[in-house]
């Protein structure tokens, strides 16, 4: 790294040249000014925004090339020509390449004004100056009403975390690339984790370094999206810039240090029982290392764009790779290795396009994605401890096995996008992604094979692909009133979701001879030396057998027509329709219709209400495993029966359908004095969610499991709150500062548990409840702070996270049956975490034009969830992963250079 730093301040000295002051003004083509607009010397870091009169002032270098920028705007280059004064009119509409704004198919609509709530997102800008380096991390502390926490044993979500937007299901929010559907992971959340039952979009496969923004409309959008788009749709927009290479370098660490006498609480809380803790302060860690920093996180990224042609056309391509290690927080001896899983990962992503001709172009964009992640299971104890899982000639004192997978996510999308004579613009795209996620158990064994065990499995694993291909028209009739816009179009999507078996000793059990239990009537299981049953499987995670393989289709069809009318310049009225068929559960009618009327150019109110809907995902609907599920230290084999099962039927378990939605919002919008303000109230009533049940009795049913669990259209919900984001910008001179206050109030409230004959505590417990209810905080609120001056910037962030209240792991151990069992168990099993504080804090400084140095520190006050718990955590560290998570306080530094 210090030669890397050494290399880049050697070049920019040779290219230091003569400097001018720049000002002027930017305005649209009705003389508007534009607040917040982009000035950005090409090539380098320098840059400013024009304040509330639209206008900047900007010292650059002589010869220096100019890029004016407004979202809704088509960008102008101007190179500097020894004018000081330079006044800029940007044309509403898009450059090449460009996309709509998301909540609208008209490109005569922006962020500003439209009739829905949408954040925009500066991700190159945040991620130059916080040191996180995920996108869920970031948009974590960005956008209020997103939410997403890293797990801890919790099998496959410690390696994808689960995001929500709105306190929903990770699977309720559309996620776009560019306004494309972008494919879901292969991965369902099973065990110990938010979102327990659903599937979602691994939003960490895409470089942040790949970004332009991120748009994040929060409201409901099935009708004009598809499925999913219940909670809202997330679009990331990529780079299309054409000027050089930038890229940074960062690294940081996470601090040991828990702080407190935590160490001491524990034993207390325990009644004179001292059971044995790892990883406290940063000692006694199951690696052997005393340290007092962990997690070490090594990030390289390079972006390089250039012109294609003179007319417009581009290419850019973003590499990164990540490095970041495992953490490790204090645990119980059943839990040595609770922490953060370790991650190695190489992303790439291009974006290009070229006119053909006038009135043509063709463009794609795409990557891949690839990562190795490391992440402990629960600890198995010694054969003398009277734990038989261990083989004691393999681990004599027990082991800790290691969940490896290697994940790999690749998507390609191309289309060609012309503009007709009769003023309509076609678009015509097919999409190409899919998720390959693939379980390898590290340092393990398989009891039943004894000593001739090997320490190592390939557990198998699965995949999901999806192939969208679409046909969208567009025209803006600007003769209509205050401008009409029409959009229609179709879609048609094929998803494949497979399971894959892994090696025979990761899922089998052998017998007394070292042969594969096929037939128990003739086969004597192996035992120990007191006669007991010695379990089968990769310890830690027992592999996918064939008996589990899927391999299974389904296609979709869907049609819409989206119209906005502004009926006046003040009234904007909106209106779409989507009829969708499944080929595997029928058909689908959904619409929606926004309004927004600015009382004055200030003011504006806003207001929509909509249908929508999310199809079962063919895991939830296929998805079998036989698994581990610990209570306190216990194993309990149980079987996650798949929805078609014979298994799931003999349980009165209904197969599933979608899931159905009403959306209501009502907010308004002020700008006025450099403040931006928008509040926005909603409503979500969604009927028949698809949950994970609780665990029902399956013993004797002779399916290789004590218990058995299933995905079920169990329960009806209904989530209300209010978002709330204030931004205020100004400029002094040469002093410019920015405060930002963001906030999100959530309630969600169980309607209706759809248990019918079932026992309603075996179905649907309040454990599971609680799992629902803490997707999100009750809110969230985010103040920012930003100050800059010359080549100096400083921006703090404060996070306050209110109380989160969970149903802790007594409910499985000891599982309710009536409502008196239940009253009993919330009185003693009812864990409530404080509200929390998270201050994070960075200062940059341009060493020059090309070189920007950051410093800073995330969590700088090493806040944790509190009062930390006894074992009974569902992930059997000392709490639960929920508003900040359990890493503690990061430190970090990177260099950023641009050229």
């Amino acid at each position: 790294m210090r030669l890397l730093l050494l290399l880049f301040l050697s070049f920019s000295c040779l290219t230091v040249n003569a400097q001018t002051t720049i000002s002027g003004t930017l305005t649209d083509v009705n003389d508007e000014v534009l607040i917040g607009a982009s000035v950005m010397e090409i090539g380098t870091f320098n840059g400013t925004i024009t304040d509330i009169d639209g206008n900047y002032t900007l010292t650059v270098s002589d010869g220096a090339v100019l890029k004016f920028s407004y979202i809704g705007y088509k960008s102008k280059e101007i190179a500097v020509d020894g004018d000081a004064t330079m006044n800029v009119v940007l044309e509403s509409g898009v450059s090449l390449g460009e996309v709509q704004v998301v909540g609208s198919r008209s490109y005569n609509r922006t962020a500003t004004n439209s009739p829905v709530a949408i954040d925009i997102v500066d991700i190159a800008e945040i991620a130059a100056e916080n040191g996180k380096v995920e996108i869920n991390q970031i948009l974590q502390y960005a956008a209020p009403s997103f939410n997403a926490t890293k797990q801890s044993g919790s099998d496959g979500a410690d390696h994808i975390d689960p995001a929500s937007l709105r306190g929903l299901g990770p699977d309720q929010t559309l996620v776009l690339i560019n306004g494309k559907r972008r494919h879901q992971s292969s991965l369902v959340n099973v065990f110990g984790t938010r979102g327990r039952g659903n599937t979602g979009t691994d939003l960490n496969a895409i470089p942040a370094a790949a970004i332009k923004r991120i748009e994040i409309l929060r409201d409901g959008a099935s009708a004009q999206y598809g499925s999913d788009a219940i909670a809202g749709v997330i679009n990331i927009v990529l780079k299309d810039q054409t000027d050089g290479v930038n890229g940074s370098i960062s690294y940081g660490a996470h601090s040991t240090n828990v702080g407190g006498d935590f160490a001491q609480g524990i034993f207390d809380s325990q009644d004179g029982w001292e059971p044995a803790l790892f990883n406290v302060e940063g000692e006694n860690r199951l690696d052997g290392e005393d340290r007092s920093f962990d997690g070490n996180t090594v990030k390289v990224d390079l972006n390089y764009g250039a012109k294609l042609g003179d007319n417009g056309g581009f290419v850019n391509v973003t590499t990164e790779l990540l490095k970041r290690d495992r953490t490790l927080r204090p645990g119980f001896e059943w839990r040595k290795g609770y922490g953060s899983a370790a991650i190695e990962g190489f992303n790439f992503m291009a974006n290009a396009a070229m006119p053909l001709g006038e009135n043509t172009e063709v463009y794609a964009f795409g990557g891949r994605n690839f990562r190795k992640t490391d992440a402990y299971a629960f600890t198995r104890g010694s054969f003398e401890e009277g734990d038989n899982r261990a083989v004691p000639s393999l681990y004599p004192n027990g082991f800790t096995p290691h969940i490896t997978s290697t994940i790999t996510d690749a998507s390609v999308s191309a289309g060609i996008k012309h503009d007709m004579a009769n003023g309509w613009t076609v678009d015509f795209n097919n999409t190409f992604g899919k998720n390959y996620f693939h379980y390898y158990i590290e340092g393990t064994n398989n009891a039943s094979l004894g000593a001739a065990s090997p320490t190592s499995f390939d557990a198998g694993g699965h995949s999901l692909a999806m192939n969208t291909t679409s046909l969208n028209f567009n025209k803006y009739f600007d003769e209509a009133l205050g401008g009409l816009n029409v959009a229609f179009g179709v879609e048609s999507r094929t998803e494949n979701f497979e399971i894959f078996a892994g090696e025979e000793g990761s899922y089998a059990t052998y017998d007394e001879n070292g042969v594969a239990i096929n037939n128990p009537a003739v086969q004597n299981p192996a035992v120990d030396e007191n006669g007991d049953l010695l379990s089968g499987g990769s310890q830690g995670f027992p592999g996918y057998s064939p008996a589990n393989a899927v391999n299974e289709y389904r296609t979709n069809f869907g049609a819409f027509i989206d119209v906005e009318l502004n009926v006046t310049d003040a009234f904007l009225v909106s209106a779409a329709t989507r009829f969708e068929r499944y080929s595997d559960f029928g058909n689908t009618f959904n619409a929606k219709t926004a309004l927004r009327y600015a009382i004055n150019d200030d003011f504006s109110v806003r207001g929509s209400v909509s249908t929508g809907f999310r199809a079962p995902s063919l895991a939830q609907v296929h998805y079998n495993l036989v698994f581990n599920n610990f209570v306190v230290g216990s194993s309990v084999r149980t079987l996650l029966a798949s929805n078609t099962s014979t298994v799931a039927k003999a349980f009165g378990i209904e197969p599933l359908k979608q899931e159905t939605a009403v959306n209501y919002g009502l907010g308004f919008t002020f700008s006025k004095f450099g403040l931006t303000a928008t509040v926005d109230a909603y409503s979500i009533d969604i009927k028949d969610r698809i949950i994970l049940t609780d665990y029902f009795d399956a013993s004797s049913l002779n399916v290789g499991a004590d218990a058995a669990q299933f995905f079920a259209n169990g329960v009806d919900t209904r989530t209300q709150g209010i978002d709330i984001v204030l931004n205020y910008r100004k400029r002094f001179g040469k002093h410019g500062m920015n405060v930002g206050l963001a906030g999100n109030m959530n309630r969600l409230t169980i309607q209706d548990i759809n248990n019918g004959d079932l026992n309603r505590y075996t179905f649907f417990s309040p454990f599971s409840e609680a799992y629902l209810k803490a997707a999100a905080p009750r809110n969230k609120f985010v103040l920012n702070l930003g100050y800059n001056i010359s080549k100096f910037s400083a921006n703090v962030a404060l996070t306050r996270f209110s109380e989160v209240e969970i149903q802790d792991f007594q409910w499985v151990d000891s599982p309710a049956t009536t409502d008196a069992e239940a009253e009993a168990l919330e009185a003693v099993a009812t864990d409530i975490y404080e509200a929390a504080y998270v201050f994070d804090l960075s200062v940059s400084y341009d060493i020059t034009k090309n070189i920007r140095l950051t410093l800073g520190g995330n969590n700088l006050f090493n806040a944790y969830p509190t009062p930390q718990f006894d074992g009974w955590t569902d992930q059997g560290g000392f709490s639960d992963s929920v508003q900040m998570g359990t890493d503690g306080a990061y430190l970090f530094g990177r260099i950023g250079f641009n050229f």
